[in-house]
């Protein structure tokens, strides 16, 4: 093969494979989302002080083996070395420094961005008032679509999410069949949504647009079209949304939630003008379908039957501790 020809088959190797690179969304590294920032930095933080490890080690690394290659005759030969104090505390307090401080950073970080934890801050430059009152969501993760209630609005939406900006959001999440994942990278970290469970997640987003949100946990055939719209609006922008949603004029109740349930793919987004104030509840507690007993219920017979075992009397034991063996 002639020289010109290797290198633009070089030239096209290294173009297919930065491709894919280019058209990558850094969304994650550039969020709009107080929680999503601070996260953000923290990555940022952690990945600086690695390498102030990391990047000496290479570089010395290569640099030995350029220094004492065996064509070098002017490097120092000692075969005798074997022990330097200066060098052993360099090369042991270097890293003990870095993962002190990592781990001190670590700390403090997972108790401050605990996703039950209520925020406490709109942005870092935006303290949380007191009558700055949160907008609740109950979010269910279904097969293979995600379904928004807003219970404080009494409206609904599936595969469609809005939320004012500089608003504090408090997402309670659940599942109706298969573990899933709950997330939307320019506003915080994923959680997990369990049936039969609920998991919390508080976030706020402060800047308007469009992002994007989807399943990051693989639970079946339509798991790659889990995805939905997250839209950050002005109050302005929010309120006329929730009018179109309670102007589409059609009811969630548990009849229509059994239908909904049923497994889809490529779901559209559909609205709800009115929700059953109890379906959330009865899907924690997996009871939506008329008839089906309740987890709640069925523990609190568990625990009767278990409360309403005799323990044997004093007298009792100390017969049985008497009696001879047979």
């Amino acid at each position: 093969m002639r020289p010109e020809t290797k290198m633009l088959s070089k030239a096209g190797l290294i173009a297919a494979l930065a491709l894919p690179l280019a058209s990558c969304n850094m969304v994650v590294m550039s969020p709009s989302g107080d929680i999503a920032t601070q996260q953000r930095d923290l990555i940022v933080v952690s990945t600086i002080l690695m390498l102030l490890i990391v990047v000496p080690v290479i570089f010395l690394t290569l640099f030995f083996a350029w220094r004492y290659r065996q064509s070098n005759k002017t490097a120092k030969y000692d075969p005798e070395w074997h022990h330097s104090t200066r060098l052993e505390v360099v090369i042991w307090s270097a890293p003990l420094a870095i993962i002190i401080a990592l781990g001190s950073i670590t700390w403090i970080s997972t108790h401050t961005l605990d996703p039950y934890r209520p925020l406490d801050r709109i942005s870092a430059e935006q303290p949380l008032s007191a009558d700055h009152k949160p907008l609740t969501v109950e979010v269910v993760a279904l097969d293979w679509k995600w379904l928004f209630i807003y219970p404080e609005l009494g409206i609904a939406s599936v595969n469609e999410l809005a939320a004012p900006v500089n608003t504090p959001i408090r997402f309670k999440i659940t599942s109706a069949s298969v573990m899933n994942s709950f997330y939307i990278p320019a506003l915080a970290g994923q959680i997990y949504a369990m049936a039969g469970m609920e998991t919390k997640l508080h976030a706020v987003i402060n800047k308007p647009g469009e992002y994007e949100g989807f399943s990051a946990n693989y639970s079946g055939a339509g798991f790659s079209h889990m995805r939905f719209k997250f839209h950050g609006l002005d109050q302005a922008g929010f309120d006329k949304w929730v009018a179109e949603v309670k102007g589409s004029g059609q009811p969630l109740d548990k009849a229509t939630y059994m239908q909904l349930e049923k497994p889809s793919i490529k779901e559209p987004v559909r609205h709800y003008a009115t929700t059953d104030t109890s379906l959330y509840s009865a899907i924690v507690d997996m009871c939506v379908e008329p008839g089906k007993m309740c987890m709640s219920e069925m523990m609190a017979m568990d625990k009767g039957l278990i409360c309403r075992i005799p323990e044997p009397t004093t007298a009792a034991r100390e017969e049985k501790a008497i009696r001879p063996a047979t």
